[in-house]
């Protein structure tokens, strides 16, 4: 899944910039907040905590946001309840979009998904108009010039079900969500250190659009990512390296 690839990456390289003026602060503290809520404040024993914490770690999020996040999710500090919530819809060119929030006012942030959906030339639809087009996978995503075979070694020994190439020529592993957790600990231990690790919805096939229709899309993605409320935003667009060359024109 190439093109999937490619948006994660465009989202990593993304949050490197959002994280230079603290914009992706907000999104890292829900995530905090809503690990230490679903498995307990120690990070040793909850590893989805542990990873959020890490991830705002590496964007110099302060010691002190951070561990206000993990006492709000265990409830030892006061906050507004945030919910998960999954929006679906379809950008130009019927291309499939999810997007992952977490938020306190569901009554805020539907609205404000419908108005950036129709900005952008898309649409939002009913629960499970494109779910049914992606699978929850763990993904992580490495260099070109990583240890190929130890690699492909830990990932076949721990839970992993696919490794490809990208056209980027970095390596992409997938597994059932269920098995992320000892895979990503198990490539920690090897010091294998992926520049993306997530799980998230890919999709079954990769749908191909004009390239005017995929500059639009990837318009709608970027606008919902920069949501506070979105956590992850997932498409079935198959991104190319002549529509990003004709985005940033």
């Amino acid at each position: 899944m190439a093109g999937h690839s490619k948006w994660a990456n465009i989202q990593h390289r993304k949050g490197r910039v959002d994280a230079a003026r603290g914009k992706l602060w907000s999104k890292l503290s829900k995530a905090i907040i809503i690990a230490a809520k679903d498995g307990g404040g120690d990070p040793d024993a909850n590893f989805r905590l542990r990873k959020a914490v890490d991830d705002a770690k590496a964007v110099s999020m302060p010691k002190d946001n951070i561990e206000r996040a993990i006492k709000r999710g265990t409830g030892e500090i006061e906050g507004g309840i945030l919910e998960e919530i999954v929006y679906e819809g379809y950008g130009p060119g019927g291309v499939a979009v999810m997007c992952e929030t977490l938020t306190d006012n569901r009554n805020r942030t539907g609205p404000e998904m419908k108005t950036l959906f129709s900005k952008h030339g898309g649409d939002v639809g009913k629960t499970g108009c494109v779910a049914y087009l992606f699978d929850r996978k763990g993904m992580f995503v490495f260099p070109g010039d990583c240890d190929e075979e130890s690699l492909t070694m830990v990932a076949l020994e721990n839970g992993g079900e696919d490794i490809e190439q990208t056209d980027e020529g970095k390596f992409q592993v997938t597994c059932p969500p269920e098995n992320y957790d000892a895979l990503s600990e198990a490539f920690d231990a090897a010091e294998l250190k992926p520049e993306i690790s997530e799980v998230t919805r890919m999709p079954q096939m990769m749908v191909d659009v004009d390239v005017d229709s995929a500059r639009r899309v990837i318009r709608l993605l970027e606008a919902i990512d920069e949501h506070d409320d979105v956590q992850n935003v997932s498409t079935n667009l198959n991104i190319t390296d002549e529509m990003m060359s004709e985005d940033e024109s």
